[in-house]
Parts: C-alpha cells; structure tokens; sequence
C-alpha cells in the first residue's frame, strides 16, 4: 500500500472513532429475541478499517446468557467480539481488529455473525453487517522484470508479451488498473490487460532492443512499477547496401593501380541485417562504355577498385567512365547491392602539340608591305583544352612575325627582295606553357614573286664609239649593255635610241644593243665629227620600267695625232704600289706612222702607256708631300706633236691611329667637387688629315659619374662623389678618329677621391634601454655605448658624453665615459622616487668643424616587492542565468598592488570545476561546463590573489554567485494509457463525455513552470477542460473514423516560450448501428451435370459488416427457397452440391434467397439473390466470330477513343468470356466487352500501323483460349504549315536593281510525303515585289516609288491539299541616298590591299567624321593594274555618308574631309602604314605634267589625231552592227556611274544594319559566311554578255588593258 493509501485507510479509522467513540453509538441497536427464531437483521454498512462498537443488544431476559457464534462463516469471528457481563440485559458487539472487506470477498463484503440466547432453546438471532470497500491497495505486479526476445519479422497486431499487476482491493472501482509505458513508441502498444502488442514492423538496424519502465495504476493514484525487455533477433531479410549509391575517382591518363582518393569515402558495403553480418564479395557487374571493362578489376574481399590497364584519355569519347559494382552476401549470391563508381580520367599533358602541316611552303609578292599575312597556321594537341602555348619563329631575326592565333605576317618589308634574297627558310615553333612544356617546329618556306621593282641599269653611263674613214653600212660601231635584275618579263630589255639620230647614220639592236653603221658619214679633213645618242633600255614589265645612256661617237677625217682634252684631271690614294691607275686619256692618231706618248713633267713619279694610260711609278704620301700635281703629256708621230696636262689629286687614306700624350693619367678630386666641375683634360693627335684626323673621345667606367667632351677631351664631374662608397675609379679614356675604316687608341685615368668630414658619428641603436636595481652599488658599470664615423683619419675619431638628464639632478646620478663610452652609475638609486631617467648622449667626431651624433639612453629603475595585493571588496555577489554560454565572462575581479607592475604578474587561487578565473581576473564559465538551475543553483568560491609567480604576498575574497532561472525546460507529459477508448454515439459540448485527464509539468518555476495545455491545431470533437480532463464535444461514428490521433502540445509561460509536442490515439470502441451488405445484389452460376459431384463449389456469397468484433461477425442462410440440391455454409457463405445432379434430366434453374446476418445486440440482417442454372451440355471451347479484324484511327485524336470491337463466344451461356491485350498495352486497351480504346494520341508520322493480338479467355476449367488479329491503321490527318516567326521585317534602298533579295521566309509542315511541299506567294498584288515560290525569297520587282515608305505584305505558303499558313513581312524602303550622294577619294595603297581592309576603313572614316560611312566602290585610277609602285598607286574609293537625316552633301563631306585631314590620315596610318596619304577628288582632272620637248608633244599630238580620226570610223561602223542586235534593256545597266574604265568593290546595300533575325543581307559583306552565297541567290554577270550588269552586293575588278578580271560575291 503506497502513502495515499495508507492516508484515506487513517482518516477512515479516525472519523469512525471519532464517531462511534466521542458519540459512544455503535453501529447498531438491536433486541435479542430469546423466546423464539427470529430472522436476519442487517446493521447496515461501516468502511473497512473502522474499529469500535457494532452491536449494542440490548432484551437480554434476567439470569439468560448470550453467546456470540459463528454463522455460516466461521472465519468472520476473527473480527468481532462480545462484551457481556452476566445478571446484565445488555451487550456489546465490538471489533477485534480493523474490519477488512478485502478478506470478505466470498461473502461479497459482508459480515456474517450471530447472538445465541443460553437457555434451553438456544435461539440464534443472525448479523449481517456490510463493509464498505475502501481504495487502501496498491497494485503489485507479479514480476519486477519481464524479458522477451521476438524475430524482427514477427507479425503486426499479435501479443509479444503479457505484464500482470494485481491489486488486493476488492471492488472493481478500486482495483481496476491501466497500464502505461516509457518511453513510448510507436512500434508497441500497450493494453489496459497488460498486453504489448506490436504496431509495425520491427527492424532489427534502427533499434535492436526496447527498455520500458511498465506503470501499473489504480483510480486512486496507487502504482507500481515494473521493468520489460523486447529484444528484437535479427533476421536475415535484408540485402547488403553500399555506404553510398555513387562514388567518384580520378585518375591520371597513362596511371594505373588502385584507385586511392574516393570520394566521399573508400568503397563499403555491408550486410544489412547488422545482427548477422554476413560477409561480402565484391564484383564489377559492367562498365560504360563497355569496351572498357577489361581496365578495371575489383578486390573481391576488400572492395578495392583498380585500374589494371590505364586509359589513353585522347582515344576516349568521354573522360567519365561508370563503373557499376556489386556487393553479394557469400551465404546467398541472390542478396545484392548495387553502386557506380563514376572515375574521371584526367587529363596528363602527354602530347606533343602538332601542326596542320609538317612543312609550309608559300608564296609572297616581293614588296608586300608590312602586316601582310603571309599565311595561318594552325596548331592542334590532343591533349584537353587543346593547345595552350606560345608561338614563335626561329631564329627571332627573320623578317616575319607569327600572331598567338598562327597568323604569319610581314614584318620587315624592306628584305623583301626577290632580286637579293629569293627564298626565306625559318621555323615556326609551338611550345606548351605547362610542364613538361614540348615543342613541335615546322619548316617554312616562303618563296617571293617578283614584282617589277626595277629598272634596267646600263654597264656604263657613258659609251664611246669611232667612225673613220674605212666605214662601211652595217659596220659595228659599240655596243650597249644593260642589266635588270627582275625575273621573266620584267628582266628581258629592248633598246632604242630616243635622241641624237637625226640624220639617221646609226640603228641599234634592240636585243642585244648593238649599234651600227645605218649610212655612210661624210668625213672632214682635220675634223673630229661628234655625235651623242641617247639610248634607252626598257624592260618587258606589265607597267615597264627604263633607263637612259649617252653614246658618243667621233668620227675623225684625215688629222694629225692630237689629244682630244688639253686638261685631263684624275686622283690616286697614298700609298698604292706603283702602277696604280690615274686616268686613260683619249687621243686621235690617223697616220701610218706610229705615235709615241711619254710625260714631260713628274716623270719621276708618273708614267703613260702607249693607250694612253697614266699610272704612278712610286708611292705617293699624302701626309709628308704634296696633295696635287700638274703632270705634263705629249703625244708626236715624229713629224707633230701636241700637249696636254693631268692634274693629279693625292687622297689621304685612314693610315695613322690617334696618340695620347701619355698612356696613364693620375688625378685626386675631393669627394665635395660640385658637378659640372673640370677635373682634367686627356688629349691625343693624329697625322692623317680631313675625317681622317678629326678625334672623338669617349669615356668607360666610373659608374655614370664622369664625362668627357667628345671634341676636346676635358673630363668633367657627372655625378656627385662619396668616398665613403667608392674612393677611387678608374676610368678608360678611348680617342677615335673619323676615318673608314676609323682607328682608335686608349689612355687610363686614375681617380683618387679626398676625405673631406661630411659624416657625423652614428649611434649603434637610436636608443639604449637599460634595467637597474634600486640596490644596485654606485660605480656599476651599466652598458657600453658605441658610435661609429665612416670618414677617415680625426674625421672618424668619436668622444662620448651625456647633454642632458632628466628627471636632473645634483650632482648627476650617472657618469659617461668619454673615450670608451661606457655608461656608470654615480649616484644611490630610489625606485620610490625615481622610477626611470632618460639621457641625452652626443658622439663627436675630430674633423674640424666637428660633427655631432645623438643619442638616448633610457635607465629604468627596477622595484623589489614588499606590498601585498589588495581586492576592490571583500565578497562580489553576482547573479548569472542558467543559459550563460561556456566560457563566457561573468565578472572581473579588481585587484591593486602599489608595487611596480601593481598586479600583472599575480595570479589567483581557487577550487572550482564550474568556473575558471584568469590572471585578468575574469570569472568566466569553463568553456566544457554549463550551468542547470534545477540541478545546483548556487555556488560560493573563496579567491585567493597572489601578486607573485613564487614568494607571492596574497589577499582573499569570497565570490557568490546565484543561478537564475532560465526556460530550458519543457514541460513534460504524464503517463497517458495507448489508446484511450471512448464509445461511439452522439456527444456535444452541452452534454460531453470525459476521456481522461492529462495534467503535464515543468522542472522551472515561475512563469517558466506554468503550463497551459490545448490540442494542435483544434480538434471539432475533442477539447480540453482547465482542469486537463480531455472530453468529447462531438459526434463519434467508428464507421468512419475508428481511431483519432490527436497532438497535445504543452506551452509553459516562459520566455523564449517552450512547448512540448505529444500524440495520443482515441480508439472508437463499437456498436452495432450498421447492417451486413453482400458483394452483389444477384449471384449466379451454371454447372453441366457431367461435371457435378457432391460437395462442389458452386459460388461463394461475400458480405461486409461496417462494425467491429461480433458486431461485424456474419452468418449466412437461405430465407426464401429451397432445393435439396444446394447447401449453404453459415460461416463461409459457399454454395455447394448436396449430390452429383443424376436425379436432374433436363436444364434446370434455381432461385434462392440468401440473408447475411450480424451478432450484434440486436442483430441486423440483409438479403441477396441466388441463381445456379443446371445444364446438361455445352459446347467446346471459346472462339472470335472473325479470326482477323481491321480498323483505322485519325491521327492525334484523343485517348480514350473507341478504335473497334471484337467478339468472341465460349459456346455456352454457362461461361464467361474475358478479354486481353497480348501486344500494345500501352497504347491500346480493352473492356469486357470486346472494345478496343486509344491511350494515347497516335502521330501517322511516326508509325502508320499497329497489329494488336487479342486474346479472348472462357472460365472452363480449365479454360480455353482464342486469339484474334487485330490491324490498326493510323489515317493522317493534313496539317497545315507553320511559319518559324510571325513577323519579318526587312529594308532596302529605292534605288536597288531588278531581282534584289530583301529577305527569306521560312515554314514547315509538319506532314509527310507530299504533303509537306510548300508552295510560297503574296497573298495580294504588288507591283514593287514578288516572292519566288519555292524558296520564300522575297526580292524587288521596283522600288523607285516607295523611297520613305514602309510596305507591308502578307505571305502564305500552301501544301499540296490547300492547307495553308500566312507571316506578315514588313519592309522598309529607304530613299535617303543616291548617286549624287557619293564622295571619293584617293589613297596611296593598291586596290587590293585597300579592299581587305573596307570595313576597318569605314570604321575609321565613320569615326574621324563622326557620321556612318558605307563605301560603295573601290577601283584604280584610270584602269592602271594595282600591282605598282607604291609611291605612284593612286587607288580611288567611293563612298556615302550617313547621319540621322539620312545622307550627307559630299561638298559637306569633302569639307570636312579636308578639315580633319590630319586625324583622317593618323587613322589611315594605323591601317596602311605611315607612308600613307589620301586626297579628294573632284570631276575635273588635273592635267598631266612632263618633261618632254615640245617637239614630242607635237609628233605625240599628231599621231593621236591620227589614231582618233581612224577610231572614230571604226567606232561608227560597229555602233550600227551593235545597235541593232542589242537586246538589254537600260534597266540592266543600273549603277552608280556604269561608264567607268574599271569597276571595283560596289556595296550598293548601304543601309544600317538590320537587327531582324529574318533579313538574310546584312551591310558588311566581309562579315557573311560563305554559305550566306546559296542563300542570297547572287547573280553573276554574263560573260556573253557586251553590258557589265552588277547585281546586289558583287564586287568586280576589270582592266581593259590587263588580263587579269575578278570577281567575287560579297
């Protein structure tokens, strides 16, 4: 019996007492009955436990005694006694012992006695008193511990074991119990028999074994406890499983071996019946790609994946490779798991990167300008990212650059001399930026074209030839020779003579220069005819090339010898050997008699050969002689002579080197000389004269800080001087003279740098800190001062002393050594007083003036400690919350110490495993505690402060802290029953039923302990009353809901608010308000008489009942017919023969009633319909009425459609026949009735028929089966067209041509065959365009009229059934620009280079004028071929400006182009170079300008007279032959000037470029791809054709006098 028990059984007792006692009434007053039988009496009833008076009997007759004496229940005098005195006429019955109804069980509580009269009769006079139950028992279970091991897989809803508590109390009001459990779970439930039954599967991996704490409870609150054990056996059910279903490995290309970083963690998996764990094997069940599957090999036992053959990862297709692994268990290899292992082969730079080809060989045009691309290279490598590197040539000095992309280009035009070098060999080499960086080189070989860059050059620029007296017609007079070093036809020369042949005595060769005698010439006596020719030499080249020569001829009659000159003059260098030739002197000699030549003056130095050669016979100085001599010559047949003179010019040559006075110079400077200052002046001469002795000096050495005066040679001061960094130099003095080759010669300067005192001495340490005892002796030597000057000599000697003390004193505390520098104390120190001195010090040095250094010296005077520490109070009282987070502060203690460092090296003392105290004083809370009111709510820690690590004075203080209260508490639940059980019925909140009562707590107090407790969210039936009761408020159907779930939550009042969620079940208990209801209002069945036999099954009836336990429990009978054939079973409800049907001779039906009945209280019933049809025969088996069926379906209709049906008969009305799809379920489905339905939409483009086999099945046993064919044919259904955009819009010029496309519409149909051919068209007339109807281009029929206007057109394409789609196309016409329009210039490029470049031109024409230029036509100056000299290209380009107005005035833009001239040309530069130049042409042309004679023009204009007249005629005469078989219309010639000589680059599509994605014809041609072509739909010009027709966007390059002719679409 628990304390609450034990509490009501006293206060029972004590009121009894109280009444029977202080009263002095007993229980009950009766009179005996002595004289006769006497029934019996009921006292009434008293509480078990009471004690005291029963019976107060009272008729005792006189001298009669009474006897008390059992009555049917011995036993029952245990409790009562009689107090009876005898004489008296009274009694007392009274209680032995407290009066206990738990015994009295079998009499039901009562307590039976009786009184006995002593006389003779005995008469017994019989008590009934009733003790009233009191709840004075707890209960007691029957174990303290209860155990049970079940399988994981034990079934649901079963009993896994039973808990028994008895409680001793005898009325079930008392001793009735509810059983509870924790913690609970939703695995069990617990019973108030004490069952626990298993709620869902068990799984042995999540728990392994379940601990309860079983409370057994009265309704008076008494319990007792017990404990139970379930431990769950494993049970091998479960397939082993990887730690994870996808791992991921890398591995380098070329690498194999074991796959060591995995990620996230190493390959592992394990049984999943964890009780067992059997062991694993693992296995590669495939790889993907699957040719890879021989690389990888697994570890069976340990699951370690490797690659046995490493991976090439160029030859992949993909980096990833998926390995899919598997885990077997080894007892069973049908228990699996399954992982991938995704292994990404990264990438090693294996490969070297590669060209596109080996060797490159390629030709350039000699003279090509710089930036020329020479050709592109590409560079590949296998490896992944491709080639990441650099490109260069080698050697790095050739004449060509190559780009990062592999572009090649010029970039030292001026090698580019076919005629000096022909051929350029170099390599180009790729090198990688990454390790281990490989390098491929290719060879290039560049080969030059020759351009005509070169004149012929004649041997000689001057040619002698001699006619005499023995002419003859055709005799060779000279012969001239040039040279042109160009190749093919521009190296092959003619010749002509241009001037001088006026009489015509002389013709020339014009291949081999030859000049000869043409007529004879008339000679004169004594007379030296002369005659000058002028001879050119033109070679073969496209634009040629020529060079003139003179030639004199002289042609003497019958004379004597003579020279032709009287002054010859001539020059020789000194020193050439003797016989250096001076000049060949020309003489006519026409005698027989032969001619002497000799010299007349200079003999001794000069010489003349008999051909007239004069040469030295000496050396000749020209430094030590004379430099000109007048030499005399004489010509003389013997009979006359003749004179001339030479004037001979002695040249100096570069024969002598420079000399220096001396060879070695010494010099001191001081090192403060100012800059610019003369130091010295080196000088040396030189005996040549001119250039030759002019002397430059130059100076090597000494660090930048000299120089020296090329022309005079004084060497000055650059540079400031230190001695201190370098103190002497020593410099090479080099004089060259100007000669060539020049000659030099070398002298040494030495330089010695002086000291001079520029450096002050220099403390070793800005400042010195030093620590002194307050003891310390006077004398002491503190530390050493040091100090250094880098001068030299009594500049660099330091002394030492002190300028200043403070704080000062007298005399000074301390001393300083002047020489050595060290620093002693003179004076006793006191901390107390002085507790640091700072020192000024000087270092002085003894140059003159001196200089001073400066310094500080910092003496710290040290405290011995003799004071203890001191708390700020004695007791902190500090209050902290329960939350305070570990390791946060609380408090700091203050603590003093007036001793130097007061209390920073202290420490404290304390005992504490909550709280730390730091040096600091800090009380913060250890960072591995926290703190919980409920547990300890106050701490007191005694804190000892120690001012020192060791003989440390102390002082102490108490610290109190107070923990208060937090919410950290939830409130918590009791123990509810699992279910609570309530019984169906109407309830509402007038009239609610209670439940149970639920009353939670919380560990906190205050508000944070105050809990409220509701359901979440609100329930309609359940609410809780203040008090906790849980009650009912609405109606409860257990039909419709048999068990409620309810969530409890718990909210205390705290803040932060906690709460506390709990679920409890409401179980509906039953009544039975529903009848039973069969399956089917009718059952019917059919049986042949050949197949019946006693007992067979014929059908079995099926009925439900809504309601639970009997309620819902069913019995079955036949209420209406009969038929000794059939039988029903009540519990099964089958229908079964009584007999084998021989007594039935004909087909018989039976109709029965069947009635399915409940148990309830009371019970309800139903009824059904029963009919078995008894048949004598039947036929086979089932079969179709067709064995094949065809149907058709329109394409994309819905599912669900009814596509056909087939039929199928089991020749019996005794069977049924079932249908089914063998083939095609997924699209088809039927019913049973045969009908075939879609489920889903069919598309005849992807399949046109479906064959379906059906299967038809009959309920024979066995059954027979038939299948039928069944073909679906999808019809198609015409679709119309679809255009892929709504809108187009595109824009053209009004002035474009005939046939110009301005845009291409595009649908689709989404039908096949010919359904899907589209035929385009406008949907309405237009005069101005017209589509073609295949392509859907939309081209110009005119435009003229449309300029400023937008037109809008419908378009439609149709398929070959009439269906059709429409877009709208919307273009707009621009007619802002026209021929008038167009400004030109002129540029000094050839047109060729000019055109690659038209879009950066526009771009920086378009910037410099700040308008939008469109260039409309590029072409050469008067049809000249574009490959020329560039100093005389003049290449002409047309275009037109555009601002927003529309175009610009060209006397606008020539304006502007003339006023910008400067910024327009610095943009031209960037593209052309800096050589470039532009001008603006007008309509007038610039008359040409020459040299020739006016005789020329004369013939020149004669002959073109000549040449017109005769052209003219002819022109005439073709005109009449032409004009009437030309057909073209002038249409067909429209341009913007179709006269001119050459066409070049035409853009006649100027607009802005078009932002639609429809307009397929963009403004910059250089930026379409080549397929834009085929699209476009270009025109090319007829070559039949006499009229040069341009179309949109073609550009031509013609020359009428060239045979070259381009074109190319744009």
């Amino acid at each position: 019996m628990d304390g609450a028990g034990w509490s009501r059984t006293c206060v029972a007792l004590v009121v009894s007492v109280w009444i029977h006692v202080v009263t002095g009434s007993p229980v009950g007053n009766t009179t005996i009955n002595c004289g006769s039988s006497s029934g019996v009496v009921n006292l009434g009833a008293v509480d078990e436990g009471y004690t005291g008076d029963v019976e107060l009997v009272s008729g005792i007759p006189a001298g009669t005694s009474v006897t008390l004496e059992s009555d049917l229940f011995p036993e029952h005098l245990q409790f009562v006694e009689l107090s009876f005195t005898p004489g008296e006429t009274t009694a007392t019955v009274r209680t032995q012992k407290p009066l206990d109804a738990d015994v009295l069980t079998t009499t039901d509580r009562v307590l039976y006695y009786s009184i006995v009269c002593g006389n003779a009769n005995k008469y017994k006079n019989s008590r009934r008193l009733i003790i009233s139950d009191i709840n004075d028992n707890s209960p007691v279970f029957e174990k303290r511990f209860y155990s049970q091991t079940i399988s994981e897989i034990h079934a649901v809803n079963t009993e896994v074991l039973r808990v028994t508590a008895v409680d001793a109390d005898s009325t079930p009001a008392f001793n009735l119990l509810t059983y509870t459990y924790t913690p609970e779970t939703a695995d069990f439930s617990l019973t108030n028999s004490g069952a626990f039954t298993l709620m869902r599967r068990l799984n042995y991996n999540v728990v392994p074994n379940y601990n309860f704490i079983v409370t057994a409870m009265d309704s008076g609150g008494n319990s007792d406890t017990t404990s139970v054990e379930i431990i769950v056996e494993d049970f091998d059910n479960l397939n082993p499983f990887f730690s994870h279903s996808l791992y991921q490995a890398v591995i380098p290309e070329n690498q194999d071996g074991v796959l060591s970083e995995i990620k996230p963690e190493p390959i592992k998996a394990q049984d999943g019946d964890t009780g067992i764990n059997m062991t694993i094997k693992y296995s590669i069940s495939s790889v993907s790609p699957a040719e890879y599957q021989a690389n990888f090999n697994i570890d069976s036992n340990t699951g370690a994946l490797s690659v046995v053959t490493s991976f090439d990862r160029e030859e992949l297709d993909n980096s990833e490779i998926s390995v899919s692994i598997k885990a077997a268990q080894t007892d069973d290899p049908l228990k699996t798991a399954d992982a991938v292992v995704s292994v990404t082969v990264e990438d090693v730079n294996d490969n070297a990167p590669e060209f596109d080809q080996s060797s490159y060989n390629v030709s350039l045009l000699e003279n090509s300008p710089a930036n020329t691309v020479v050709f592109k290279a590409a560079v590949t490598d296998k490896d992944q990212g491709g080639f990441v590197g650099t490109l260069q040539i080698l050697p790095e000095s050739t004449s060509f650059s190559i780009s990062p992309d592999g572009t090649v280009r010029v970039i030292n035009p001026e090698v580019l001399d076919r005629e000096v070098t022909e051929t350029f060999v170099f390599q180009i080499e790729a090198k990688e930026r990454d390790a281990p960086n490989q390098i491929t080189t290719a060879q290039v070989t560049v080969n030059l074209q020759d351009e005509n860059d070169n004149s012929p050059t004649f041997t000689s620029s001057m040619y002698e030839g001699q006619v005499f007296k023995n002419q003859t017609v055709g005799m060779l007079v000279v012969k001239v020779e040039a040279e042109d070093p160009d190749d093919g036809k521009n190296g092959e020369i003619q010749y002509s003579i241009t001037f001088g042949n006026n009489d015509g005595y002389f013709s020339i060769d014009a291949s081999t220069g030859e000049i000869s005698l043409a007529k004879m010439i008339p000679l004169e006596e004594n007379q030296v005819l002369e005659f000058p020719l002028y001879i050119t030499a033109r070679d073969g080249g496209t634009i040629s090339r020529s060079t003139a020569a003179q030639v004199i001829v002289h042609a003497p009659g019958n004379s004597n010898p003579q020279f032709l000159q009287k002054l010859y003059q001539g020059a020789v260098e000194e020193e050439q050997e003797p016989g250096a030739l001076i000049v060949k002197v020309n003489f006519l000699a026409l005698s027989s008699e032969p001619v002497t030549l000799q010299v007349t003056t200079e003999a001794d130095k000069f010489s003349i050969s008999q051909t007239g050669e004069v040469k030295t016979t000496v050396k000749l100085n020209h430094d030590d002689g004379p430099h000109n001599y007048s030499v005399g010559i004489s010509i003389s047949d013997g009979a006359t002579t003749d004179t001339a003179v030479v004037e001979v010019q002695v040249t100096d040559i570069n024969d002598n080197s420079p000399i220096f006075a001396s060879s070695s110079v010494s010099k001191s400077v001081p090192e403060d000389t100012e800059v610019g200052s003369n130091i010295t002046e080196v000088v040396a001469t030189d005996k040549d004269s001119g250039f030759n002795k002019e002397i430059r000096y130059s100076l090597r050495g000494g660090e930048g800080r000299f120089f020296i005066d090329p022309v005079s040679g004084m060497v000055s001061l650059a540079g400031a001087l230190d001695r201190e960094t370098t103190a002497a130099y020593e410099l090479l003095v080099e004089a060259e003279d100007q000669g060539c080759p020049a000659r030099s010669a070398t002298a040494t300067l030495a330089l010695q740098v002086t000291d001079i005192n520029d450096n002050a001495p220099k403390f070793s340490q800005p400042e010195y800190q030093v620590e002194v005892s307050e003891t310390e002796a006077v004398g002491t030597s503190l530390l050493r001062l040091s100090a250094e000057d880098p001068d030299e000599g009594a500049n660099e000697r330091v002394t030492y002393s002190i300028s200043e003390q403070s704080p000062s004193s007298e005399p000074a505390v301390f001393q300083l050594e002047a020489s050595s520098g060290i620093l002693r104390l003179a004076q006793p120190l006191n901390y107390s007083e002085v507790k640091e001195f700072t020192l000024s010090i000087q270092a002085s040095d003894g140059g003159s003036p001196s200089l001073v250094g400066n310094g500080s010296v910092v003496v710290k005077v040290k405290d011995v400690n003799n004071n203890p520490p001191k708390f700020s109070k004695e007791r902190y009282d500090e209050a902290i919350s329960e939350n305070l987070a570990s390791g946060a502060s609380i408090l700091t203690l203050e603590v003093t110490d007036i001793d130097e460092d007061g209390f920073s090296n202290g420490h404290f003392v304390y005992t504490s495993d909550t709280f730390d105290i730091n040096n600091q004083g800090v009380v913060s809370l250890k960072k591995d505690k926290t703190l919980d009111r409920e547990t300890k709510d106050s701490y007191m820690l005694q804190v000892v402060a120690v001012d020192q690590p060791t003989d440390g004075l102390s002082a102490t203080a108490q610290l109190n802290i107070t923990v208060l209260d937090y919410n950290d508490n939830t409130p918590q639940f009791p123990n509810i029953p699992y279910p609570l059980e309530i019984l169906e019925g109407e309830y509402s909140a007038e009239n609610p039923e209670e439940i149970f009562i639920i009353q939670p707590t919380d560990a906190d107090i205050g508000l944070n302990g105050e809990v409220t407790l509701s359901l979440s969210p609100p329930h309609p039936i359940f609410s809780f009353r203040e008090d906790g009761m849980l009650l009912v408020v609405g109606s409860l159907d257990r039909e419709n809901m048999e068990t409620y779930n309810l969530v409890l939550q718990a909210s205390d009042r705290g803040s932060p608010q906690r709460e506390n969620i709990t679920t409890i079940r409401v179980s509906i208990m039953d009544l039975n308000d529903n009848k039973p209801e069969f399956s089917s209002s009718s059952y019917e069945t059919s049986i042949l008489v050949k197949d019946a036999e006693k007992g067979k099954l014929l059908l079995t009836l099926r009925a439900t009942d809504k309601d639970y336990g009997n309620n819902s429990l069913i019995s079955y009978s036949f209420s209406e017919g009969h038929s000794p054939h059939l039988a029903l079973d009540s519990e099964t409800g089958e229908v079964t023969l009584t007999s084998d049907l021989a007594d039935v001779k004909e087909d018989t039906t039976l109709v029965l009633t069947a009635e399915a009945t409940d148990h309830g209280e009371p019970p309800l019933s139903t009824t059904a319909r029963v009919v078995v049809n008894i048949r004598i025969a039947s036929s086979e088996g089932v079969a179709f009425l067709n064995s094949s069926y065809d149907f058709s379906l329109k394409e994309n209709e819905n599912s669900g459609v009814t596509v056909g049906q087939v039929s199928a008969f089991a020749g019996s009305d005794l069977y049924e026949v079932s249908y089914g799809l063998r083939t095609h379920e997924d699209l088809f489905s039927i019913d049973s009735s045969g009908t075939i339905f879609s489920t889903k939409e069919l598309d005849k483009e992807e399949q046109e028929w479906y064959i379906l086999d059906v299967e038809a099945v009959d309920t024979r046993t066995p059954p027979t089966s038939a299948v039928a064919l069944v073909r679906i044919q999808v019809e198609d259904v015409n679709e119309p067209p679809e255009f892929s955009l709504d809108n187009y819009e595109g824009s053209v010029f009004s002035i474009v041509p005939y046939k110009t496309p301005v845009i291409q519409v595009k649908a689709s149909d989404p039908d096949v065959g010919d359904n899907s051919e589209l035929v385009y068209s406008l949907s309405g007339e237009s005069s101005s365009f017209d589509m073609e109807s295949t392509s859907g281009l939309l081209f110009v029929v005119s435009a003229a009229d449309l300029g400023g206007k937008t037109v809008t057109m419908e378009v439609k394409a149709t398929d070959p059934h009439g269906l059709s789609a429409t877009t709208t196309v919307k273009v707009v016409v621009q007619g802002s620009a026209s021929s008038s329009d167009v400004t030109t210039i002129s540029i000094n490029q050839p047109a060729n280079i000019v055109e690659r470049k038209i879009p950066e031109l526009e771009e920086a024409l378009g910037k410099t004028l700040g308008w939008k230029v469109n260039i409309i036509q590029v072409w050469i100056s008067g049809g000249e071929e574009s490959r020329m000299l560039r100093a005389s290209v003049k290449t002409l380009v047309s275009f037109v400006a555009l601002d927003n107005d529309g175009a610009v005035e060209p006397q606008e833009v020539a304006k502007k182009l003339q006023s910008e001239s400067e910024k327009v040309k610095a943009e031209l530069a960037v593209m052309f170079g800096n050589e470039i130049d532009f001008d603006v042409e007008t309509n007038s042309q610039s008359s040409s300008s020459g040299s020739s004679s006016d005789q020329t023009i004369v013939i020149v204009l004669g002959v073109l007279l000549g040449v017109t007249f005769m052209a003219l005629i002819v022109f005439l005469a073709l005109f009449i032959s032409v004009k009437t078989s030309r057909k073209q219309t002038a249409s067909d010639r429209e341009s913007f000037d179709i006269n001119r000589k050459a066409e070049g680059y035409t853009n006649m599509n100027f607009q802005a470029a078009s932002t639609n994605p429809g307009l397929q014809f963009p403004v910059n041609p250089y930026k379409r791809r080549a397929e834009d072509k085929d699209t476009a739909q270009w025109e090319r010009p007829d070559e039949n054709r006499t009229s040069n027709k341009d179309s949109l966007g073609v550009r031509q390059h013609s020359n009428s006098e060239s045979d070259e002719s381009h074109t190319s679409a744009l």
